[in-house]
């Protein structure tokens, strides 16, 4: 399940402590719902094709030196245009003034504009980075999330399938977990990170015992808060009817989460099979193929040179 994330013009003013100088309270109620900004040099000439109005404005030294050379009809007609219903507001950084033409304009549509004695090029990227942050993707599934020799590795399945006793054996062999029964995920451009609930934190519940905080009763190693999701293995019930994969050439589909896709493995359980050990494998094996190592290729190749070697004698024979 996603959630589409937006912020209020509040929740960033708070955390960067700007001053406000046109607009009132009301207009920090404006949500932000793109975690880019924009330089208004363009606009600020008169042309608006391709213009990005859901972008925070950024007025640099550039900017505001420019819009002193217009007249005041020019400046009202260019603001009026940039300080649109979209655009969330307005910063005016290097410790420059706010024109007064734009505050004019400004308290009129009663639009948000902030200054900052900060230099357009620090400010810029901490805006970026908080609003990366912020307005991440974010949505949850079921399972349990481990670091696997620094790997982060989703367990999916039904359950009563036993993610959470393998989740605890795989904590006795050094391990850590990082959520259990809900993982919360986030996209992080090109990453997806997961994390426990913070009600569930360090928490592992297993049938029979009950919840168990793995630091307190493994040390603070064994857990940890968040991890990137690198590889997800889904249990599923074993059926005598069903072909598994045997040789592990055939590739598996992906598992798709928040629009990226994470390589997936699917292990039928079966009482019997140590699944903690299988995990390990499992992980060693995607970490080898990472590097260009595939083990059933490479058997493969041993088999088919056998074959012809075999045919070869056989003809020769």
């Amino acid at each position: 399940m996603e959630e589409r994330v937006s912020c209020s013009v509040k929740t960033l003013v708070d955390h960067f402590g700007f001053e406000q100088v046109a607009g009132d309270r009301e207009s920090l109620r404006r949500r932000i719902t793109l975690p880019n900004t924009n330089r208004p040099g363009l606009e600020l000439t008169g042309f608006y094709a391709h213009a990005e109005p859901k972008r925070v404005v950024i007025i640099g030294n550039k900017e505001s030196s420019f819009i002193k050379t217009l007249d005041e009809s020019e400046q009202e007609e260019r603001f009026g245009t940039i300080l649109n219903e979209e655009t969330p507001f307005a910063l005016i950084t290097g410790g420059n003034p706010c024109p007064p033409t734009l505050c004019k304009v400004a308290n009129q549509k009663n639009f948000p504009v902030f200054v900052t004695e900060r230099p357009s090029s620090d400010i810029m990227v901490e805006i970026v980075t908080f609003l990366d942050e912020v307005l991440a993707p974010t949505g949850n599934v079921h399972g349990v999330l481990m670091n696997v020799f620094g790997k982060g590795v989703l367990i999916i399945g039904e359950s009563g399938m036993g993610k959470s006793e393998v989740a605890l054996e795989l904590v006795l062999r050094g391990h850590a977990l990082i959520a259990d029964d809900r993982v919360d995920i986030t996209r992080v451009k090109d990453k997806i990170i997961g994390t426990a609930p913070e009600l569930l934190r360090s928490m592992l519940e297993i049938r029979g015992i009950g919840i168990i905080d793995v630091s307190q009763m493994f040390g603070v190693r064994s857990y940890l808060e968040q991890e990137e999701i690198n590889f997800v293995i889904e249990f599923t019930k074993w059926d005598d009817n069903q072909q598994y994969l045997r040789a592990g050439i055939e590739e598996q589909l992906p598992y798709e989460a928040l629009g990226l896709q994470i390589p997936h493995l699917v292990f039928p359980v079966k009482e019997g099979r140590n699944m903690a050990v299988l995990v390990e494998s499992a992980v060693r094996d995607h970490m080898l193929k990472q590097r260009g190592i595939n083990s059933a290729e490479i058997f493969d190749e041993r088999v088919m040179d056998f074959i012809k070697r075999q045919a070869k004698e056989h003809v020769d024979d």
